[in-house]
C-alpha cells in the first residue's frame, strides 16, 4: 500500500502495531461507513507527516 501510494501521488502511512485495531475497524465497517476508514487513513497520514516533516522539501 506504501508503494502505491507513492506511485500515485498520495501522502503515504505507516499502519503501527497499537494502531491495527482501528484499521481492521475501519476495513470491517467500509461498506457500511466508509468515512471511518478515510477518516483513519487520514490520521495516519497526518501522524506520518508530522514525523517527517523535517525532510520534506518546501517548494
Amino acid at each position: 500500500m506504501f508503494e502505491l501510494c507513492l506511485t500515485n501521488n498520495v501522502m503515504p502511512f505507516v499502519v503501527l502495531d497499537d494502531e491495527k485495531a482501528d484499521y481492521f475497524r475501519g476495513l470491517a465497517e467500509y461498506a457500511d461507513e466508509p468515512e471511518l476508514l478515510r477518516d483513519t487513513f487520514r490520521y495516519f497520514q497526518d501522524v506520518y507527516y508530522a514525523r517527517f516533516e523535517t525532510f520534506i522539501p518546501r517548494g
